[in-house]
């Protein structure tokens, strides 16, 4: 088995012989109170930890310290870990343990290609019936996502990114089109965190956020589709080119 470091909050990182840098109990976020059974809060705890990137892929998952960070049995732990392992999330090796999946360039690719062709006809439609106040909320997501790149907020920044992307597929009317996205292309949305830190690249994706927006604001389908589509093109080529220069995250 490949030597491991520990950190106390439940995370290593496999095939290296010294820690990277430690994770606390602030890796997971406290259990929320409610929203299900115990092992759906689990789940979406270690779920939210491992989209964010909060467990690096390749860590180890120790269920024990899990247990102990979140203060729950073994059993809840186990459910999440079983749901994660289906979502392709997480790696679980017989005798060796459970790790945090690496980054599929497969998946991101199948991913990006349900984005596209789900995301651009959403651009595409609702830039013939979006209301001023509808266009109004898109607004306000630029103009907060202007302030987290100003102030150098990654995390912030793709709150924002998200809430703007969603509020698209939202304003369809199809009411599973946003919990979808949640799902669809979850490899996708967790590989584009490796872009956050490039420097430049907050500004490039809001101005490519702000030209979908205005094309939507001015009732130009056919613009709003191509602007959508120019985005996310651009966001699939960076991360070829981010698993080219850190093959150590992909699988």
């Amino acid at each position: 088995m490949p030597a491991m470091g520990r950190d106390r909050g439940g995370v290593a990182e496999a095939g290296t012989a010294a820690a990277q840098p430690a994770a606390t109990d602030q890796s997971f976020g406290p259990l929320p109170e409610d929203g299900g059974s115990l092992g759906d809060r689990v789940h979406r705890v270690l779920r939210s930890a491992i989209v964010e990137l909060r467990l690096r892929p390749g860590a180890i998952i120790r269920k024990a310290e899990v247990c102990a960070a979140l203060g729950v049995s073994r059993s809840p732990v186990a459910e999440a870990v079983a749901r994660l392992s289906v979502e392709g999330l997480v790696r679980v090796v017989p005798q060796a343990g459970t790790f945090v999946a690496r980054l599929s360039l497969a998946a991101v690719r199948e991913g990006a290609f349900l984005r596209e062709a789900l995301e651009g006809a959403a651009a595409e439609s609702v830039a013939g019936t979006a209301n001023p106040a509808e266009v109004a909320a898109l607004r306000d997501c630029l103009e907060r996502q202007r302030e987290a790149a100003e102030s150098g907020d990654g995390g912030a920044f793709y709150r924002e990114d998200a809430r703007l992307h969603e509020t698209i597929l939202g304003m369809t009317g199809h009411r599973t089109l946003p919990v979808l996205s949640r799902t669809a292309w979850v490899h996708l949305d967790r590989a584009r965190r490796l872009m956050l830190p490039v420097p430049g690249r907050m500004a490039e994706s809001l101005e490519e956020h702000r030209r979908i927006v205005e094309a939507i604001a001015m009732g130009e389908a056919d613009a709003a589709r191509a602007a959508m589509r120019h985005h996310l093109r651009a966001v699939l080529a960076r991360l070829e080119e981010v698993a080219a220069e850190r093959p150590e995250l992909f699988s």
